[in-house]
């Protein structure tokens, strides 16, 4: 059974793909590492940039994601950190998603859930090759399929109950944003109700799982 981890680098959170990168998780070994910078279809971002640094010389004349994407294709699971951003920006991708993200708040509750923390949160054993940093996707890939492998050792999830987390909504905690950023939502939910259902009517792309979390709290 082979799981595809799987990462993108974008020009901005609206998408525009300028790197893809991929190992496989087979047998709790990382084999089979994959990258290529990709030509976008939009100028990349200056914040975008900023975090992983890749250029708009570095993508020229390099291949779009149509081209770049058939060598990605046709494992079973793809495996993300945030597998709902990555699986928009790859929707070439016929397999089935697991997200470790999901899965980190399912098995390990009350830390913060970036692939950095979680790397050193958890003492994470990552065998990264040279020249590569946080933030380029084989580089988070490493990271990720590290964790995918702590995750399935301490869980003793298979391949299809990580798939079932991944689909069904998580309760979070915390405000990520907001006048309330930080503060515990099942708390505001008592403190200041209107500002939840406010979010729910006013707020159209608000994610699956705090849209979730709010009924939740308010019901």
């Amino acid at each position: 059974m082979t799981l595809r981890v799987i990462d993108t680098e974008t020009c901005g959170l609206e998408g525009g793909v300028v790197e893809i990168a991929s190992v496989d998780v087979v047998a709790g070994e990382i084999i089979n590492p994959m990258s290529d910078l990709i030509s976008p279809d939009r100028p990349i971002g200056l914040d975008a940039m900023a975090i992983h640094h890749i250029t708009e010389e570095m993508v020229e004349g390099k291949p779009r994601i149509a081209v770049a994407i058939g060598r990605y294709q046709g494992s079973p699971y793809y495996v993300a950190h945030n597998a709902a951003f990555d699986r928009a920006m790859l929707p070439e991708m016929r397999g089935r998603w697991i997200c470790t993200v999901k899965l980190a708040r399912t098995l390990y509750p009350d830390i913060k859930y970036s692939n950095q923390y979680l790397r050193h949160a958890l003492k994470l054993d990552v065998q990264v090759p040279e020249g590569l940093y946080p933030h380029r996707a084989l580089y988070d890939c490493y990271v990720t399929a590290a964790l995918l492998q702590r995750i399935m050792r301490d869980s003793g999830w298979d391949a299809e109950k990580m798939v079932e987390i991944t689909e069904q909504p998580v309760l979070l905690r915390n405000f990520k944003f907001g006048k309330y950023r930080g503060k515990s939502i099942a708390s505001i939910a008592t403190e200041d109700p209107g500002y939840l259902r406010w979010m729910l009517k006013s707020i159209d792309d608000l994610s699956p799982d705090l849209r979730y979390t709010l009924k939740h709290y308010l019901s």
